[in-house]
């Protein structure tokens, strides 16, 4: 009889659906005895995790354990090598949130086209009409840069695409010959795309080769005036190169809902500009983005368990499965 431990709180389908899985005892939030995720997992094969760190440390206690299941697609609080070696499987939920973070990046790109936040201020301090000119814009006919053409940045192409923008992609991973055929330009030197984007976008993982991609130098590659927009992780972002580059008037705006310090335990100094707009981490927590993460979560670890997987739901090597 299986046992799986879902250690953070998730949508109420994916309790269901595994509540309603035949010959599995469940151990969740709702249900808890134990505070210590360490002794829940103690006989537990299958893990669902949404904020909690696993690593060495907490996998000493799952000797059992066959499946971790990230709920979402990033995994950077997940130490992979250390479930490899243990021969667990990485599961994520690839397909369940990209619709709603592609929304909040097209989103952020539209707050600030048109200067929203501090529009709204204004009129809730009682001044109806801007002073000057507002520099606002348009996003039809502006350029857009996507920096990664998995399956969030080829819906942030197409939502580009509808609102009349030219869209560039660079994603070194895929070929040009792809891109081109889904009817964009492909940019296969990034600072030539750099150069000549109006808006930056970035869709790309976290990891040892990509942490800090969005350096002094990525920033003064960008065209003057450019905005940059990041809805991936934070650790992409050097976030004092990125606010001198918004003080100086390099970047005309930027928007990000994730930061490199997560959750946010000081205030940050580039929170008091105007041309920058922070979200906590919330692009795929809508309604229909967290029940598709949660049911999909439930899912993959049911299936995994029962000998079967999506292959495109493991990071770490489906060969895992067959033990």
């Amino acid at each position: 009889m299986p046992h799986i431990v879902v250690a953070d709180p998730i949508h109420p389908g994916g309790i269901e659906r595994l509540l309603a899985a035949p010959g599995v005892t469940l151990d969740h939030p709702g249900n808890r005895t134990n505070e210590d995720l360490k002794d829940r997992l103690r006989d537990a094969e299958g893990l669902i995790v949404r904020g909690t760190r696993v690593d060495e440390a907490l996998l000493e206690h799952a000797k059992r354990l066959r499946v971790v299941c990230r709920h979402g697609v990033g995994y950077d609080l997940v130490d992979v090598p250390a479930l490899t070696r243990r021969g667990i499987a990485l599961m994520i939920t690839p397909e369940a949130n990209a619709a709603s973070v592609a929304e909040h990046a097209l989103m952020l790109m539209l707050a600030l086209a048109r200067n929203v936040v501090p529009v709204s201020a204004a009129v809730r301090r009682g001044e109806w009409r801007v002073q000057g000119q507002s520099g606002t814009f348009e996003l039809g006919g502006r350029s857009v840069l996507v920096i990664g053409f998995g399956r969030i940045g080829t819906r942030v192409s197409r939502l580009c695409t509808a609102f009349g923008m030219h869209v560039m992609v660079h994603d070194p991973y895929m070929p040009a010959g792809t891109i081109r055929g889904a009817g964009y330009e492909a940019i296969v030197e990034r600072d030539a795309g750099l150069a000549k984007a109006d808006f930056v976008t970035v869709h790309i993982p976290a990891n040892d080769a990509t942490r800090g991609t969005v350096d002094a130098n990525f920033l003064s590659r960008m065209k003057p005036g450019a905005v940059l927009v990041n809805t991936a992780r934070g650790t992409l972002v050097d976030e004092a190169a990125l606010e001198a580059a918004l003080r100086s008037g390099h970047l005309a705006a930027a928007g990000l809902d994730v930061l490199r310090e997560e959750p946010m335990t000081k205030t940050l100094s580039m929170l008091s500009l105007d041309n920058l707009i922070v979200t906590p981490h919330v692009a795929a927590s809508t309604a229909e983005g967290l029940r598709r993460m949660s049911w999909d979560s439930a899912g993959n670890v049911l299936e995994f368990l029962a000998g079967r997987y999506d292959r495109d739901a493991v990071v770490n090597g489906a060969e895992l499965a067959k033990g």
